[in-house]
């Protein structure tokens, strides 16, 4: 006898299934004619009839239900077969675990992160958003391959990890167009009295902001604060008041939100750290994060380990919620002003 041809075997068993070759032609998206003559085959590679004709349809015959019987169990093999390689292709997609602090700028986590999802390794990405220490807690039991913060990690925090600076930013003020309106005078002066967002106690750069305020002899009215910057962006678009953000994606602001940049604080710098228990990043995505942070997003060099200031320098740990990493200790911590 020959080999059996699984086609023909298909075949036949979509015809019993579906109870006609017509029905089974359009399940199949194969012409009835095909199937007649490929059960044709079938029934002579095999020597038994599968099929007869019931008044006018057809029945399959006895031999042909215990063949029905086989074909259920090797196509339900074949389904676990391509289920278990569709699972297996999904479990090579390398996996990304990013952290990103609640106060850093979600555009600029986008422009930064983004870049990772086109390497040529296909990479999954998984993003978790909460406060800096219990990232950083996280980090040190490997939930997590990197923090983004706008901050290195605290000097008390009892992890071994290290700050990698991505880029460094100074301010822009913005406001939307019927705000503007109502407002007098040139930057900064216009500040004074003015509606103002402020960013939320635990933003990094609150306290230069607030200080720039004092040395400028400007009140603005804070008629909001916002730990979380995209929300502090879209009370801004409603006129709810001015907000700062960082020059770097000054352009991408105006144009997502509606607002015109009013002026500039360069005396303030924001800057975005990834922080890793590596000295020297080798994941290939938090690699391609900090190729896109200096040549797209903040322009300028390279901010590789072997460039970037703070690049490599490890916090000094301190303890927080869960246990540090084995091996941990203690070692000499740089802030974003030294």
């Amino acid at each position: 006898m020959a080999a059996l041809n699984f086609k023909h075997l298909r075949y036949f068993w979509t015809v019993a299934k579906s109870g006609s070759i017509a029905r089974a032609s359009a399940q199949l998206h194969v012409t009835p004619q095909s199937i007649s003559s490929q059960l044709a085959e079938l029934e002579a590679a095999l020597g038994v009839t599968l099929l007869r004709r019931a008044g006018r349809g057809l029945e399959v015959t006895d031999i042909g239900q215990r063949i029905v019987g086989y074909a259920e169990e090797i196509f339900g093999l074949e389904d676990e077969l391509l289920s278990v390689v569709r699972e297996q292709d999904r479990r090579t997609a390398l996996p990304f675990r990013i952290g990103i602090a609640d106060s850093v700028p979600k555009s600029l986590t986008y422009r930064v992160v983004e870049p990772a999802l086109h390497l040529d390794e296909p990479v999954r990405l998984i993003c978790r958003e909460g406060h800096l220490v219990s990232l950083l807690a996280d980090l040190a039991v490997h939930r997590l391959d990197m923090v983004i913060a706008d901050r290195p990690m605290p000097a008390d925090v009892k992890v071994r990890a290290f700050n990698h600076l991505l880029g460094a930013s100074d301010l822009t003020i913005f406001g939307a167009d019927t705000l503007l309106r109502e407002l007098k005078g040139k930057f900064p002066a216009m500040l004074d009295g003015a509606p103002f967002l402020m960013p939320g106690e635990g933003v990094a750069i609150r306290p230069a902001l607030v200080q720039w305020f004092e040395s400028q002899q400007l009140h603005p009215r804070i008629v909001g604060e916002f730990d979380d910057s995209a929300l502090l962006k879209s009370f801004g678009q409603g006129s709810a008041g001015l907000f700062p953000a960082p020059t770097a994606i000054a352009a991408y602001v105006c144009e997502q939100y509606g607002v015109r940049a009013i002026g500039r604080i360069g005396s303030i710098t924001e800057h975005l750290y990834a922080i890793t228990t590596e000295r020297r990043m080798r994941h290939p995505a938090t690699l391609a994060v900090s190729r896109a942070a200096a040549s797209e997003v903040f322009g300028g060099r390279l901010a590789d380990d072997s460039r970037a200031p703070y690049a490599g320098r490890p916090a000094r740990p301190r303890k927080v919620a869960a246990a540090p990493a084995k091996g941990a200790r203690a070692a000499e911590p740089k802030s974003a002003g030294s």
